[in-house]
């Protein structure tokens, strides 16, 4: 593992961090199609084992692709893939036989093996399983909180085989902890439900805070008192209300699978 390359695909809140936690331990490539991010990240790198990129041709110099890129939502509030599609197909065009790419985004279950392979395969002319393996690790990053940084949360991998999740495994158990999911699809339900509570728990503690305003009542206060009940959440109060929100795509994202599904 020690001479393995990582390439970071998308260096934004999520890439970024990754891209340095990975380059404590193994040569690191950060690739970006932002020049000027580019620039200003190689300016302000005193690193040797982290170079940062916009030419797509160091992508096929990596032993791991981890795509990193937004899924937000389209006017019609439908997942919008389109950034994990042209990132898929710009890894395809640049992929090293035996690689494994690993996908971080946030999708719905489904995505990785239904939509992201087939690009790949297409781009490489190579077959998934006999020529590059996939896998999925949905980020946890979440910006502004020094309590779950990247080196102390729990990391969820995912191979398209058994074989796969065990190399992930190492790989991320370089910079934190890994938890080994059943299989990608089930990685990929995990980080949408995940977003889902998180979501639903800030949105119902921003209308409980206006409910107990107009009743003059100190929320903070109704809250510790709720919470020495045993079974009370806690991350109910104890959610920050600036947290990110992709409720959007996540709500959308089950939705629409469930209207695809025959019961």
């Amino acid at each position: 593992m020690k001479h393995k390359t990582v390439c970071v695909v998308g260096l934004g809140y999520v890439g970024l961090p990754l891209a340095e936690a990975f380059s404590k331990h193994l040569k690191v490539t950060g690739y970006d199609i932002d020049s000027d991010k580019i620039v200003n990240l190689n300016r302000s790198n005193n690193e040797d084992n982290i170079e940062f990129t916009s030419d797509q041709s160091k992508i096929k110099e990596a032993d791991f692709v981890l795509i990193c890129v937004p899924t937000p939502v389209t006017k019609s509030k439908e997942p919008d893939l389109s950034y994990v599609k042209s990132a898929a197909e710009l890894v395809g065009k640049n992929l090293k036989k035996s690689a494994v790419v690993v996908l971080e985004s946030t999708v719905y279950p489904g995505v990785t093996e239904e939509i992201v392979k087939p690009i790949l395969e297409g781009k490489s002319g190579m077959k998934c399983g006999a020529d590059f393996k996939i896998g999925y690790s949905p980020e946890r990053i979440n910006p502004g909180d020094e309590a779950h940084t990247l080196e102390k949360i729990t990391k969820i991998v995912a191979g398209m085989d058994d074989e796969t999740t065990e190399i992930l495994a190492d790989l991320y158990g370089l910079i934190t902890n890994v938890y080994k999911a059943k299989d990608i699809k089930t990685a990929e339900a995990a980080k949408v439900i995940e977003n889902i509570q998180r979501d639903l728990n800030i949105a119902l503690m921003n209308e409980l805070t206006l409910i107990f305003h107009k009743m003059h009542l100190d929320t903070k206060a109704v809250l510790e008192a709720a919470s020495t009940k045993w079974n009370f959440e806690s991350a109910f109060y104890n959610i920050s209300l600036s947290s990110r929100s992709f409720s959007a795509f996540a709500v959308n994202s089950f939705i629409s699978i469930f209207l695809s599904v025959k019961i």
